[in-house]
């Protein structure tokens, strides 16, 4: 499985070229508003040709990375996949309340997060050393937060409050959470 960090250096390079073909356009527009020399130059039918390869391609990048996306093919096939375990997790008052003080996960594990909020909305998030994000989900008061998630690589990742909940939600943090045994490799952005 790709890991989430590749999967988001790549879409960070296709979508910084595809935003700076759409801001072209813009370009092109404010220059054609302006009465500048381009007046005339591009007729309404490649204009609507350009629009209509814009949406292409826009499409087509979606088309090309949905299956590529870790969490894709497991949230496709959810309702029938027994996880092998299920971590239960509560917050309130702006603290994780974990079953364990540090959560211990074998490698190539379906593992459930189960996570419910007691007062606001929370985020719930793992991050590695760097503070880069290998997962998070919204914690919502009185709904399912479920997240299923199978790890490949060998780390040690705290957990981290990823949605806005006031002031002290800022400092929700649980160093070291989760540590994850098992794998051939390890995950260098962890360590």
């Amino acid at each position: 499985m790709i890991d989430s960090s590749d999967v988001l250096g790549v879409l960070h390079v296709v979508y910084t070229i595809y935003t700076v073909i759409i801001i072209s356009l813009f370009a092109w527009f404010g220059f054609r508003l302006r009465g500048g020399q381009a007046k005339g130059w591009v007729r309404p039918r490649v204009f609507y040709a350009y629009i209509g390869l814009l949406v292409l391609v826009g499409v087509f990048i979606h088309v090309l990375t949905f299956n590529v996306i870790p969490w894709v093919p497991d949230d496709i096939k959810r309702d029938s996949i027994e996880p092998d375990r299920t971590i239960h997790i509560d917050i309130a008052e702006h603290k994780f309340i974990l079953p364990a003080d540090k959560l211990v996960i074998e490698c190539g594990k379906k593992i459930l997060f189960d996570v419910d909020s007691r007062d606001l909305t929370y985020g719930f998030g793992l991050v590695r050393k760097d503070e880069s994000l290998v997962f998070q989900i919204q914690v919502v008061p009185g709904s399912k937060n479920t997240l299923l998630w199978e790890f490949h690589k060998n780390g040690i990742y705290s957990i981290r409050s990823t949605e806005y909940s006031g002031p002290a939600g800022a400092l929700m943090k649980v160093p070291d959470a989760v540590e994850v045994i098992g794998c051939t490799e390890n995950d260098k952005r962890s360590s």
